[in-house]
């Protein structure tokens, strides 16, 4: 841990997404706040064998708007979204790396399962006629860490480039690592964040095969139902979400913007089960408080919570226990919600895109809300903003939680 002398401010200077709900943070954030939900049929592939036959597929999505005709053909989806979601980004911050603080600028994006959908497909064609049909970029799309890398040689950023896989707390913990190395000096600048283009017959088959999707194949807009007393499940999505990290000494010497402070980042492990979380989520427990204590905050001062809920019955509510232990008697008054009720479950991109959202929450004073919730489960006694987003003016700091299969766990404070 870093002294409060040696530790550099770190900021948010350029924020961009996609998701189900739309291209770019406004058309996101306008979606959220009208409780428009993104989910619906899958058409990119044939899931008609499949028990859940919805997911959140990004639409009307041409690469050739972010990257050139070449390279769009070149890349896995993922990589494509990434790609874009860095270019929002950084038009967001008006950065551009100058050669001479090139080994300044670093990279860290990850993603859960990188190109298995594009894998799959090329698997398929090539069994049955040779290997001849595996193209000759195959392998750099499968590999996680080239959304990283493709989006560092486009942006010349020499520092490190770093991939996560944390399952569904990767991109957390890509902000969270992003964050220590501009503390402790080794970069001035970060590009944070995943990527994650999973749907396809494999991941969809593979997650109904341990039962954690939702069925109700006659309502897609309404199956993901985060803190619902009937919710089934999570729902599948795609998207990126990437965030340019600067510390604030050199945010401030180029006259950025800036959209939040990154004030907190705590990290641990539940050491429990692979899928399951503890009752009262003590490894959720633990890392809220890291990233209070890293903030110098107190649960006093959080005016929301960007809930990691993604829907399925163990999961809420071990994450609600862990919220209601750590907030005591203030845990039914501040705002919680979980956006994946409209963004679906973004997997490796979630906490990058959930600290979007909550970074625009505390700028607007506007909690989003969670949708599809008619009646809540009686055992979460949480205030889950119910279907219309809320004003809630005066938020000074908001918290985005983060947990992944193996007991993976990430929580980030941000601060205006």
């Amino acid at each position: 841990m870093f002294t409060a002398m040696q530790r550099r401010r770190v900021v948010v200077t350029g924020m961009g997404m996609l998701t189900p709900c739309g291209i770019g943070t406004e058309a996101n954030w306008n979606a959220l706040l009208a409780g428009h939900s993104g989910i619906g049929p899958i058409t990119l592939f044939d899931a008609s064998r499949m028990a859940t036959r919805f997911a959140g597929e990004v639409k009307a999505f041409d690469p050739q708007q972010f990257m050139d005709r070449k390279q769009a053909r070149r890349l896995d989806r993922y990589q494509q979204f990434a790609m874009a979601a860095g270019e929002l980004a950084m038009q967001d911050a008006g950065l551009t790396i100058a050669p001479e603080r090139a080994e300044r600028a670093a990279v860290i994006v990850g993603s859960c399962v990188g190109g298995l959908a594009g894998a799959e497909e090329v698997a398929v064609r090539a069994h049955p006629l040779g290997p001849q049909e595996v193209p000759p970029f195959f392998i750099l799309n499968v590999l996680i860490n080239m959304a990283a890398s493709n989006l560092s040689i486009r942006y010349g950023c020499k520092g490190p480039s770093i991939s996560t896989n944390s399952a569904c707390a990767t991109s957390a913990h890509a902000l969270g690592e992003a964050m220590r190395l501009i503390e402790r000096g080794d970069a001035d600048v970060v590009l944070a964040g995943g990527a994650e283009a999973p749907i396809g017959f494999m991941c969809v088959a593979g997650f109904n095969a341990i039962r954690a999707l939702s069925t109700r194949n006659d309502d897609p807009v309404g199956a993901s139902r985060p803190f619902a007393a009937d919710r089934d499940g999570f729902v599948l999505s795609e998207g990126a979400a990437i965030l340019v990290l600067e510390s604030e000494e050199h945010a401030l010497a180029r006259g950025a913007r800036v959209h939040a402070v990154l004030a907190g980042y705590g990290a641990g492990a539940d050491a429990f089960h692979l899928t399951a979380p503890t009752d009262n989520h003590e490894g959720a427990q633990r890392t809220m408080r890291a990233a209070l204590a890293d903030a110098g905050l107190a649960p006093s001062d959080i005016g929301y919570i960007n809930a990691h809920a993604t829907s399925t019955p163990l999961g809420d509510i071990a994450e609600a226990r862990a919220i209601e232990a750590v907030f005591g008697d203030r845990a039914q008054q501040v705002p919680v919600s979980s956006t994946k009720s409209m963004f679906g479950h973004l997997t490796g991109a979630a906490g990058a895109a959930e600290a979007i959202v909550s970074i625009r929450a505390m700028q607007d004073g506007v909690a989003p809300p969670t949708i599809n919730l008619e009646a809540q489960d009686p055992g979460i006694t949480l205030d889950c903003v119910p279907n219309v987003a809320r004003r809630v003016p005066g938020v000074r700091a908001v918290m985005s939680n983060a947990f992944g299969f193996g007991g993976t766990n990430a929580t980030l404070v941000f601060t205006a």
